[in-house]
């Protein structure tokens, strides 16, 4: 969508200039999962991959990220909400793109999960990525700069 005013830029240039290049940077996860579930959670993580351009080595690593090794040749359709929200959360690691854009999610994580979703964010920031979450507070987030919308 374009901005109702004003110009949304990245690195001091607008995206509208290079619509192409601003979406090969970004990362989506949102209330969707985006997953196939007569796919086994690798064949869902290798697909995701190949179309973000990501190399096929980084998938292992996003598996081990959020603890999904031992499920990783069941079909996707027997997973549970959160373990669906991991998928989607290891595909957001393993694209490698430096803008993720976040819609709540934590949603359907356990503490423990939340906490490796948290590490995730933390090492992402920390090796120069951007994340922009949409949340209530569930995720803790070190340093955070908040835009409170009102009602």
């Amino acid at each position: 969508m374009r901005p109702a005013a004003g110009e949304l830029s990245f690195d001091g240039a607008p995206i509208a200039a290079d619509l192409t290049a601003h979406r090969a940077r970004l990362a989506y996860v949102g209330h969707a999962d985006a997953i196939k579930g007569v796919l086994t959670l690798r064949e869902n993580l290798a697909f995701a991959l190949a179309l973000s351009g990501a190399p096929l080595a980084a998938l292992d690593g996003a598996l081990e990220r959020f603890d999904l090794v031992p499920l990783a040749d069941s079909p996707a359709r027997f997973l549970s909400a959160g373990q669906r929200r991991r998928l989607a959360l290891a595909r957001l690691v393993g694209s490698a793109r430096p803008l993720w854009l976040l819609d709540e999610p934590a949603v359907g994580l356990d503490a423990a999960n939340r906490a490796l979703l948290q590490a995730a964010l933390a090492e992402h920031r920390a090796s120069g990525g951007i994340a922009v979450l949409a949340t209530h507070g569930d995720i803790d987030v070190p340093a955070p700069q908040v835009l409170e919308l009102g009602g």
